[in-house]
């Protein structure tokens, strides 16, 4: 008798050890349940609250690239120290900082192809009925890869590739690709016979490897219009010259697009004929159309925006024009990188 009661009351102890132990994970996974609730919650109330300042740093950026504008109507210079710094302001529990690019200083990847609507077959977002490649900016956007180290060979292809991809017809050009070609891949996709969003669709077009497509990401942009890359020649930094040395490859060159950056005068040039009065200018034979995209003030801006509160950060990215009197925001992205 005294061997089963020993026998009950070890399993009756076994069976406390069990429950106790159910109950422990039970009570973990409750608790670890109950934590990653409360973090998300606060994750959710910290991004809308950081959306919530970014939205208010919009309307700041804003009036502070239309009083850059004022300051000197005829052009935008480097006057005031406004480029590509950061600017703080303290929240309710962290700060924003937000960051002013002159983004007209880039290749426009839709300058690949031109509209039906002027002289120079500009377009927008939104009119994009007939687009058609445009000689002048494949041109220049294979050689602003010959000048970042691309081979010329694969430069003149990605130009291609990517007019192709923007234009509106289905006929490939020399070394291009269509639908024809993309819908032999696994998996299968078409070209987007539209104006790009965003640079990263670059990747989708053929003959672009990540590899060529990290080493032109800096120097690429996506403006809402077909015009030819804007490029400020009083805000292009020195560091900056493989852009302008784009508008003429062979003819000017890396170093000596550098020296004219280096030789500008500290308040600008208030003309774009006085820019190509210069000797090192005066002697390249550029097309009407490549001058003309050469400015001196600057239409399209870009706001890098961060809200970092307490660790939990909100990044958001948004271009902005000033052609008229009043700045407009155009576009918006949200999250890291954009």
């Amino acid at each position: 008798m005294r061997s089963d009661r020993v026998s009950e009351e070890g399993a009756a102890l076994l069976t406390v050890l069990l429950l106790v132990a159910i109950l422990s994970v039970v009570t973990a996974v409750a608790l670890e349940r109950l934590t990653l609730a409360s973090r998300m919650t606060r994750n959710i109330v910290s991004a809308d609250q950081g959306r919530a300042y970014l939205l208010t740093a919009e309307q700041m950026a804003a009036t502070r690239i239309g009083d850059l504008v004022k300051l000197r109507p005829d052009r935008t210079t480097l006057e005031g120290g406004w480029l590509g710094r950061d600017q703080a302001i303290q929240v309710p529990g962290g700060r924003v900082t937000a960051r002013i690019i002159d983004r007209g200083n880039c290749f426009n990847l839709n300058s690949l192809v031109k509209g039906p609507n002027d002289e120079f077959g500009s377009s927008v977002a939104g009119n994009e009925d007939t687009l058609t490649g445009r000689p002048e900016g494949i041109e220049q956007f294979a050689g602003l890869m010959r000048l970042l180290g691309v081979d010329h060979v694969i430069a003149l292809q990605v130009a291609t590739s990517a007019a192709d991809w923007i234009d509106t017809d289905a006929t490939p050009g020399n070394g291009g690709a269509e639908d024809q070609y993309y819908s032999g891949l696994t998996p299968s996709y078409r070209t987007a016979n539209g104006l790009m969003a965003d640079p990263s669709e670059l990747l989708m077009v053929s003959s672009v490897t990540p590899e060529v497509y990290q080493r032109i990401r800096p120097w690429i942009c996506t403006l809402p219009t077909t015009d030819l890359s804007p490029i400020n020649i009083n805000t292009l930094l020195p560091d900056q010259a493989v852009l302008l040395a784009m508008l003429a490859p062979e003819a000017l060159g890396l170093e000596r697009a550098r020296q004219v950056l280096a030789q500008r005068p500290l308040e600008g040039y208030g003309s774009v004929v006085t820019f190509w009065g210069q000797p090192a200018m005066a002697r390249l034979t550029a097309p009407q159309s490549v001058k003309e995209q050469t400015v001196q003030k600057t239409r399209w801006f870009e706001v890098a925006l961060r809200a970092d509160l307490g660790g939990d950060v909100v990044d958001e990215s948004v271009l902005m024009d000033a052609e008229k009197d009043r700045v407009r925001l155009v576009r918006r992205q949200w999250g890291e990188g954009s």
